[in-house]
């Protein structure tokens, strides 16, 4: 917001609403914590944000979804109140979902990816 410090401060304020619910609408990605859910406003490789309103002491194993489908089971260790009003939880394990099931064995030779019939 630095580079807008030329506008008045009601200007500035209301940039920051609207742009706060753009983000609560536009924004499909949510963490569950047992039966709780809540909207994420940021993520990035090392952590989440949550909005300060919203977010309770979180600690421990937790799952990040984008609309139905799950993203990452998270363990999340620690927090701070971050300066755009929200609070951030940071991972200190965050494991991608696998969409195929591990094989229990190694594969001799790449299966084929099709058929040719002879003629």
């Amino acid at each position: 917001m630095s580079d807008l410090y030329f506008l008045p401060k009601e200007v500035r304020e209301g940039l920051e609403r609207a742009r706060a619910q753009r983000t609560k609408r536009k924004g499909r990605l949510r963490v569950q914590v047992g039966e709780t859910w809540l909207p994420i406003v940021a993520l990035d490789a090392t952590g989440f944000e949550v909005a300060l309103a919203d977010a309770p002491r979180l600690r421990g194993l937790v799952e990040i979804h984008d609309g139905a489908r799950l993203v990452r089971t998270c363990l999340i260790v620690a927090m701070e109140p971050t300066a755009a009003g929200g609070m951030r939880y940071e991972f200190k394990r965050a494991t991608a979902v696998r969409r195929t099931p591990a094989l229990d064995y190694v594969a001799d030779r790449p299966a084929p990816a099709g058929h040719l019939a002879a003629e």
